[in-house]
């Protein structure tokens, strides 16, 4: 979004279109509603900011349920933003640990800031991109206790405050364009810069699921978080925000639900062993937590192979951790036997999963041809370093 863009929309005349408008995804012929917002005597660049607008706030619910209604957002803060549920569990870190007042540096548009807020905690965000600054405090401006400076991260005035959030930038835009950064070098603030503040206060870091782990500092608790599925985030948390004997935390999400798996360390893999009757896939932050070998041993389960994040048991168990399958059979592993056998099922829907097997799965379910009433679920993966194609149905 343009400075422009946003002056506009903060006019009253913008602030009642984007009421109008609210979150709905413009649907149907854009040109046609374009036309008709320009009858009604908008500008053509109001008129592009309000509709963009509004396809940020229908894609926002998602993250901000009935709150996106009422925010502002760019492209790129909205990609980084924290959804609420999660930010909530961030907030309630820095209450339990009694800090009244939290610096949180880097912002972006204020998601965390407005869950931090919210439990009426001292706010005092702070954003380097002056028109994602000026959008975060539009969102704030409900809570009177949270203030929203244009400055750098590393600019903040810090006397006073009792910890901090950092949520470095992860992803850049340019000519309209978002991507995001491979190299954790490149974030903004850095992160010697955001480990280092933990030399003066309690820390707080949300960094990608998918960060290396050898950035992450010796003393501190490393949390993956997921929700319904999808890995989000990795937290690291340092000083009186790190939970005493926590190394590794996995805390899985599913159904408004939270549940957490944590243990000192990385848990020693649990050994390998034959197929059993059960088949169990982990959640993704458990396998990046490295937690698997704690949960195989919790529930009598072992690994279907080394390195491979399967588990299996002869038992059924139930688990947040891990989504669960019954084995029905082993499968030709052919591909010209597979299509013979599914045929002869009458399957015509397939669910393919895979894990340790170099498969395209939409491009082996096309030359597969399938046709037929059933539906059916394969797991293409290693029994003990043999690749098995075995046929499951979800518990």
């Amino acid at each position: 979004m343009e400075r422009s863009e946003l002056v506009e929309l903060l006019s009253p005349q913008g602030l009642r279109l984007l009421d109008e408008l609210g979150e709905q995804e413009p649907s149907g012929d854009v040109v046609k509603a374009v036309s008709a917002l320009r009858k009604q005597g908008h500008s053509p660049s109001l008129v592009a900011a309000a509709l963009s607008q509004a396809r940020l706030r229908h894609r926002a619910r998602a993250k901000f349920g009935e709150f996106a209604s009422r925010m502002l957002f760019t492209e790129a803060g909205l990609e980084q933003a924290t959804r609420l549920q999660v930010a909530a569990l961030h907030a309630g870190r820095f209450a339990r640990a009694g800090i009244g007042h939290v610096a949180d540096l880097g912002c972006g548009i204020g998601g965390d800031a407005l869950a931090l807020a919210a439990i009426d905690l001292e706010v005092t965000a702070a954003e380097a991109d002056e028109v994602t600054a000026a959008v975060a405090a539009y969102n704030l401006t409900p809570f009177p206790r949270a203030r929203v400076l244009h400055a750098r991260a590393e600019d903040v005035a810090l006397g006073g405050i009792g910890g901090a959030f950092l949520d470095p930038a992860r992803r850049t835009t340019k000519g309209g364009t978002t991507r995001r950064l491979a190299d954790a070098a490149d974030y903004s603030p850095s992160l010697d810069f955001a480990f280092g503040l933990a030399e003066r206060m309690p820390v707080g870091v949300k960094l990608g699921p998918g960060t290396d782990r050898d950035v992450i500092p010796s003393d501190a608790e490393a949390q993956w978080v997921s929700v319904d599925g999808d890995v989000l985030e990795l937290g690291v948390w340092l000083g009186a925000l790190a939970r005493p004997g926590i190394g590794r935390a996995a805390l899985v999400v599913r159904d408004g639900e939270a549940h957490e798996l944590t243990a000192e360390s990385d848990a020693e893999d649990a050994p390998s062993g034959p197929l059993g009757e059960y088949l169990y896939e982990p959640d993704g932050a458990v396998i990046r937590a490295r937690l698997l070998g704690d949960l195989a041993r919790a529930n009598g389960a072992w690994m279907l192979s080394p390195g491979i994040a399967y588990l299996t048991a002869d038992r059924e168990f139930g688990s947040p951790f891990a989504r669960g399958f019954r084995v029905l059979d082993r499968l030709p592993g052919d591909e010209r036997q597979l299509r013979r056998e599914l045929a002869r099922r009458g399957v015509g829907t397939l669910e393919i999963k895979k894990r340790g097997a170099d498969v395209d799965p939409a491009a082996l379910r096309t030359r597969l041809k399938l046709s037929g009433p059933e539906r059916a679920t394969i797991v293409l993966t290693r029994e003990e370093g043999r690749h098995v194609t075995l046929l499951v149905e979800r518990l």
